[in-house]
Parts: C-alpha cells; sequence; structure tokens
C-alpha cells in the first residue's frame, strides 16, 4: 500500500492527497508535525527518506519519492484512469505554466521555512511578516488572474480538473490562512468553490485529517 507522509496543513501535501482521491487510490497516512518538538521533519528517521526535511514524501514499497509535483505525476501515470494532463501537447504545456506559476512562483515565498527565517534571523514582526505574505501573493495572484481569463472554464483548464487546481486550491487555503484579501481575483475564487464542491477535494482538506489540529 502507498504511504503518504505529510502534515495536515501543509500546501504541498493537500495537493498529493487531492491527487490520490481523485484516482480513488487506497493510501495511509503518516504524520510528521513541521512544529512539534523543533519540527519532526528535521528528525534522523524521516531525514532518512527525505534529506530535504519536507514533506510530503509517498513510499510505494521499496521505491520512495518527495516532491508533490513529481509525486502527482509519478501517480498520474501508475493510475491512468483519470488524467490529470490534457492529452494535446499545446494544453499540457498550458497547464504545466499554470502549476508552476503556483508551485514555484507563489508557494515557495510563503512556506514554513520561509516564515520561520524571516521571523528568526531577519527579527520580522508579525505586521511585518504580513505584509511579506501579502506583497508576494498578492504578485502571483494577480498574474494567475490574468491567465485564468483565458484558460479557464469551471477549472482552471477549461471544464476538467488537472494539476493547476490541486495547486490552486491548497494555495488559496494557505492564502485565507493569512488573511489574504481574495476580493479582487474573481477567477480564482470561482474555480475553487467549483472544486470545493467535489468529494475528492472535500476529502483532502487539511480539517479533514486524521492529524488536524
Amino acid at each position: 500500500m502507498i504511504t503518504l507522509y505529510g502534515y495536515w496543513r501543509s500546501s504541498a501535501a493537500y495537493r498529493v492527497r487531492i491527487a490520490l482521491q481523485l484516482k480513488q487510490v487506497e493510501f495511509q497516512q503518516k504524520f510528521v508535525h513541521l512544529v512539534n518538538n523543533g519540527g519532526e521533519q528535521h528528525s534522523k528517521s524521516y531525514e532518512a527518506l527525505n534529506p530535504a526535511h519536507l514533506v510530503p514524501t509517498l513510499v510505494d514499497g521499496d521505491f520512495t519519492l518527495n516532491q508533490s509535483l513529481a509525486i502527482i505525476d509519478y501517480l498520474d501515470e501508475l493510475y491512468p484512469q483519470v488524467n490529470l494532463y490534457p492529452s494535446q501537447l499545446k494544453d499540457k504545456a498550458t497547464v504545466k505554466a499554470l502549476v508552476l506559476d503556483i508551485a514555484c512562483e507563489i508557494h515557495p515565498l510563503n512556506n514554513l521555512r520561509v516564515q520561520q527565517y524571516i521571523s528568526s534571523e531577519l527579527q520580522a514582526n508579525d505586521e511585518q511578516r504580513s505584509a511579506w505574505m501579502n506583497y508576494w501573493m498578492g504578485i502571483g495572484f494577480k498574474a494567475l488572474e490574468t491567465k485564468l481569463a483565458q484558460t479557464s472554464g469551471k477549472y482552471c483548464f477549461k471544464d476538467v480538473i488537472t494539476v493547476a487546481d490541486l495547486c490552486l486550491v491548497p494555495q488559496v487555503y494557505n492564502a485565507k490562512r493569512f488573511n489574504i484579501d481574495m476580493s479582487a481575483y474573481p477567477n480564482i475564487n470561482r474555480i475553487v468553490a467549483n472544486c470545493n464542491k467535489l468529494p475528492a477535494f472535500i476529502k483532502a482538506l487539511p480539517e479533514n485529517q486524521p492529524d488536524a489540529v
């Protein structure tokens, strides 16, 4: 059975949970608390699985894989009954660009270890940290909103669920945690609302995970 190491509020682990639920793959979860005891991701036992000290990590028999997008691509090929990318070359490239807009341009600047660094090493207070989050997410969401006006239907790409939706929903969840004003992004909000009506997205919600606190 596939094992997913993650944390309920990790955006990257959230992406993978949605993929597993969409594909209806049976899996077990093992929980890596990113805050307790200085962060369980830094333990020697977890480092042996993932030297990057990040979640998620997927274990499938004797195969171990980190990086959420690599994991999702692996699952997409392993369980092709539900495709997460369009089949046409240009359409697939369009979706991958949306994915990277979120996963490489927005998410890394506001993940936990960046927040911890600007707080502890740069002595940023809560107001300054909030300003950082608002600034970088705002730049990313503004560009994404413009692109989605051209590519979206019910979802990020027309009326089919793709990896772009798997990345967008957790990123917006994260933005709302930090009280980011999302009112300027009607396309983003519409897509997220449509996704969150689907059973797979509901099951993958952070608050619906066993380790949620």
